[in-house]
Formats: structure tokens, C-alpha cells, sequence
């Protein structure tokens, strides 16, 4: 596939758009890019931290404005979306996680619960303690389904990586002897959410990305096109005799811009 012939963009955002409220380079450019030739773009995050307004905010502040929220899917909105194909509103849920999450779930109609909950979710934390892991622990062990809204295990900061939600999600398994089911990348529900907004067969969709394990893997699964990005999580060396490989490779999104002109 050429880049010609792409119809549409799935990006994710942490790792590739900014790390931490740092942009990184290319981003304003990239995505000026796409709007100029009116290709479709959707941004998909594993962060459940944040609602979409939260992320619309974001990208005004860093250069991008005007960011419809319906073009923005993240893992807590995918998590939101699989519970409400379960359970009735109304149902009782204990989240572990930011105030974006929180939200969500009860814009989707679920009582927040700290007793007595049929799910807990959970996301990233960056409040955590060990009150909030073992609440959470012993609705788990009383019989409360385990979601996690995604698995990764770090986080890409200006400091750094950071531990993710898949640091929080090991925790309680170790606590609690019992496997989450995951929602987020690599998994379908967010892809299938993000070309549904798209429009867009797998075949015809690029996914942009910085983690080789969700983005790429994921996309490679249901057989869209791929960009690994090396300005997130992955190392270049990672690529080296490994299972999961991308179409393209570049340092950040600035480098695929000038290739994509």
C-alpha cells in the first residue's frame, strides 16, 4: 500500500501526538495535513484517565483546535460501550481510576458503587493508594467481574515511562488470583469503534502508533495498515526478530510527514 491510497487515520496519542502536555514534533503539522485533504482521522488512546472534551481541550491548547469529540475513542468510552451491551442502566460499578473514567460511566448510565458492585473497572490511577487497591481487591474476590479498561504497562512521560494501568491491573491479580478482561488495544472493540467512525474498511485504514504491543499488534490483526512511531514507548532494537512487524517505521510524526509529501 502506498500512502495514496490510505482513506483513512486511526492515531493514538500518547507516544505519538505528545508526551505528558508536550508536543511532539510534527503534531500540529501532521494532523494540518490530513484536514487540508479532508482525510478522515480518528485519534484512539488506551488512557481512560481523560473524557473526550478533556482531550478536544488538550489539542486547543497544543496548536490543534476545532477537534470534533466524536472523533475521539478512548478505552474507557470502549469499556463504557461493552457493559452497556451486558447490563442495564442502573447497574452497580466500582471504578479505579481518574475522574474522566468516572464520568464516563455514569454519562453511560451506571451507579457508582463502592459496596455491592457487579463490575469493577479499572484504569489508570495516578492518585492511587493502598485503600483504593483493596477496595477494589475485595469486591473482586466477592464476585465482581474484573475489567480492565486497558493493559499497559507503562505510560510515556517527559520524565520517562511511568507505571500504566497494566501496573494497577497486575497488582490485582496478584491480590486477587483472578484475570481482568481487557477492553483497550490490542484488542477489537476500540479498532472496530474507530473504523466504524471512519467509515473505512481495515484494508483502506493507516494505524499510527508508538507500542508494538497494542497499536501495531492489534491493527496488524485485523489487517490494517501500520506506522510505528520510535517516539513513545518502543525502541528500534525491539523490531529485531520480532513477531509483530509494522509497514513503516519512523522517529515521529514530523518524519512521515516529510515521506508522506
Amino acid at each position: 500500500m502506498a500512502f495514496s491510497d490510505i482513506a483513512g487515520v486511526i492515531l493514538d496519542m500518547d507516544g505519538v501526538l505528545w508526551r505528558g502536555d508536550e508536543p511532539l514534533p510534527g503534531m500540529v503539522d501532521f494532523l494540518g495535513m490530513l484536514r487540508a485533504r479532508e482525510l478522515p482521522f480518528v485519534l484512539a488512546t488506551n488512557n481512560s484517565s481523560k473524557t473526550p472534551a478533556n482531550y478536544v481541550a488538550k489539542l486547543e491548547r497544543l496548536g490543534v483546535p476545532g477537534v470534533p469529540e466524536r472523533l475521539i475513542v478512548t478505552s474507557g468510552m470502549a469499556t463504557a460501550t461493552y457493559l452497556r451491551d451486558r447490563s442495564p442502566a442502573g447497574t452497580r460499578i466500582h471504578v479505579l481510576g481518574g475522574d474522566g473514567l468516572r464520568q464516563i460511566m455514569q454519562d453511560a448510565g451506571f451507579v457508582l458503587a463502592d459496596s455491592d458492585a457487579e463490575y469493577v473497572v479499572v484504569g489508570m490511577d495516578t492518585a492511587l493508594t493502598y485503600d483504593t487497591l483493596k477496595r477494589a481487591a475485595l469486591l473482586i474476590r466477592q464476585g465482581a467481574v474484573f475489567i480492565g479498561t486497558n493493559g499497559d504497562r507503562t505510560f510515556p512521560s517527559p520524565e520517562g515511562l511511568l507505571p500504566g494501568a497494566g501496573s494497577i491491573l497486575a497488582a490485582l491479580e496478584t491480590a486477587t488470583d483472578q484475570q481482568p478482561i481487557i477492553i483497550g488495544k490490542p484488542y477489537e472493540p476500540m479498532f472496530r469503534a474507530a473504523l466504524t467512525i471512519l467509515n473505512t474498511l481495515p484494508e483502506d485504514t493507516l494505524m499510527i502508533g508508538d507500542r508494538l504491543s497494542t497499536d501495531i499488534s492489534g491493527a496488524v490483526y485485523l489487517g490494517l495498515a501500520t506506522v510505528l512511531l520510535l517516539s513513545g514507548v518502543t525502541q528500534r532494537h525491539e523490531l529485531d526478530n520480532g513477531d509483530i512487524q509494522p509497514d513503516w517505521v519512523y522517529d515521529n510524526l514530523a518524519a512521515l510527514l516529510a515521506d508522506w509529501n
